[in-house]
């Protein structure tokens, strides 16, 4: 009991003692950004219909998707295969130089290299990395199966990988011949820009090309003849230990994704990794200009980061398969995958449950969820992705008012499964919830959700709804619960909020519980009152 009063008090004195400053969110946004801080900071950086949205999905599809085919059962190779594909001695150490050895100290190659070796050719004798670009299919790619599927599934923005670190444009590009069109005779952005906002959807791009510059150093040093004509795929050569990048790169780098914003006008941008290392400059170029242009399209745009690539009070932090252990005041996205975030033949996919269960947990802090979809090599989306996808969806048809248009509740739950220290990669540590973890949302000040993480055996007890506690202050008229016409029975005193168990759950996993409150009411003290004194 001890504990569960600690937190609602202390929660509660967070949100009352954070309550007199200005949300960032509630700023009016500047008529024009310039391409500097104290401008930029000014911005929006959640727009309502993101903050509502709370569920998105972005597909890792490109050249490098046929690099996994023929896999092992067991066998294990690295995501970042156009690098470690190099590794015919291994990749070095990029703090210290050395390069990995066997016991008996040969050089020990990676399993992406065997692998690679194995299915297409040795990479330095004409099977390196543009032998997949030149090889890749899209024949499997239907826009308009994609977009159903991300509709059914209830997510509110989604789109492609735009470019990853392998520097391949997933559209109809002008300023680089490795794209979608040239290899492939598809402009999968636009295709599925088209269908996907036909669905009442946002349309949703990510860049991952800051990485490459130091993506393909290894294929320079692996003895494959790379022509300076094809610098523009693999970049300059250069060293391990060359971290800030070419003004050639940077130029590069700013002219496909300025041509990524005037051709498609995406509602979201969203960024990996290493841009944190390039020249400020051009990261403060381009948010000013990708937020100037959705003040000319009319339109309310976001921007999602990781490290440290913006300040926070410029766009929307990112936590890479992790989220907060808290409540955030500003809020914050998830990307994660269901299991690789490339196909892989050897594919592990987790649970519908336990994709429902990070949603609510993430939604509970104020974040959004940004799910991965690898599809096949040549561009079909796998049965057990769909039926995962269906899986999501079908839940969020019952229980979506609990998670669709709402804000963090005082606070974010109770229960003993919770991630013990917030950030990035915190779900490599596997959580399986219980009836007895609760989240909660809510819609207004009188209307909030108490969602069940598992089917309950017996009553459900919210020790944070306790009369002793004041987290709840108005008294409860009405509880129901999402997807039931059944009566909900209940009480609450000093133990909790006790709901008997309903007879039976509309959905099988997660379950939530609308709760309605009276309204807040304070004694009128006036003139009137005197003469009556």
């Amino acid at each position: 009991m001890t504990f569960f009063k600690n937190c609602a008090f202390s929660s509660l004195a967070l949100l009352l003692a954070c309550s007199p400053q200005t949300p960032k969110d509630s700023l009016a946004p500047t008529s024009t950004y310039t391409e500097d801080w104290q401008s930029l900071e000014k911005v929006k950086i959640a727009p309502d219909w993101y903050q509502d949205a709370k569920f998105g999905i972005y597909a890792h599809w490109g050249p490098v998707s046929q690099a996994f085919v023929d896999m092992d059962k067991n066998e294990y190779l690295a995501g970042w295969h156009g690098m470690m594909m190099y590794g015919k001695e291994g990749i070095p150490n990029w703090e210290t130089g050395e390069l990995p050895k066997n016991v008996d100290g040969t050089p020990k190659p990676t399993s992406n290299y065997l692998h690679h070796k194995r299915v297409f050719g040795e990479p330095s004798e004409g099977y390196g990395y543009k032998y997949l670009i030149e090889h890749f299919k899209t024949d499997g790619f239907n826009a308009k199966e994609w977009a159903d599927l991300f509709a059914k599934s209830g997510a509110k923005f989604s789109g492609p990988v735009a470019i990853h670190h392998d520097n391949f444009a997933m559209w109809d590009s002008k300023v680089t011949r490795w794209n979608s069109v040239n290899y492939g005779e598809k402009d999968i952005s636009g295709e599925l820009k088209k269908e996907i906002e036909a669905r009442g959807m946002k349309f949703l791009g990510s860049f991952h090309h800051a990485f490459t510059w130091k993506y393909f150093v290894p294929a320079h040093q692996s003895g494959e003849k790379i022509s300076p004509e094809d610098y523009d795929l693999y970049t300059e050569p250069h060293g391990y230990d060359v971290n800030m990048p070419s003004e050639r790169f940077h130029k590069e780098w700013w002219a496909k994704l300025k041509e990524y914003i005037d051709k498609y006008q995406p509602d979201v941008i969203w960024f990996d990794w290493w841009l944190e290392n390039m020249q400020e400059e051009y990261r403060k170029k381009f948010l000013a200009y990708y937020y100037n242009k959705g003040k000319q399209w009319n339109k309310e745009v976001a921007v999602m980061f990781k490290e440290a690539t913006f300040p926070e009070n410029t766009a929307i932090r990112d936590y890479e398969r992790g989220r907060p252990n808290q409540i955030k005041i500003d809020p914050w996205v998830t990307d994660t995958s269901p299991g690789a975030w490339f196909y892989r033949s050897n594919a592990k996919f987790v649970e519908p449950n336990t994709l429902v269960d990070i949603l609510i947990d993430i939604v509970s802090k104020n974040g959004t969820m940004l799910l991965n979809v690898p599809p096949n090599p040549n561009g079909a989306i796998p049965d057990v992705m769909k039926k995962l996808l269906l899986n999501m969806g079908d839940w969020l048809a019952v229980n979506g008012e609990a998670i669709y248009g709402t804000r963090p509740w005082i606070v974010f739950g109770e229960g003993p499964t919770r991630i013990p220290v917030g950030g990035h990669k915190v779900e490599r540590k596997k959580l399986v919830y219980t009836a007895k973890d609760i989240r909660f949302t809510k819609k207004n000040d009188n209307e909030f959700y108490a969602i069940v993480m598992d089917t309950p055996k017996d009553e459900i007890k919210i020790q944070t709804l306790s009369t002793n506690f004041t987290a709840l202050n108005n008294d409860i008229e009405r509880i129901t619960l999402l997807g039931s016409e059944e009566e909900i029975k209940w009480k609450r005193s000093e133990a909790g909020l006790i709901i008997e168990k309903p007879k039976n759950f509309p959905t099988a996993y997660a379950h939530a519980f609308k709760i309605q409150c009276k309204g807040y009411q304070e004694t009128n003290i006036g003139g009137d009152e005197e003469q009556n004194l």
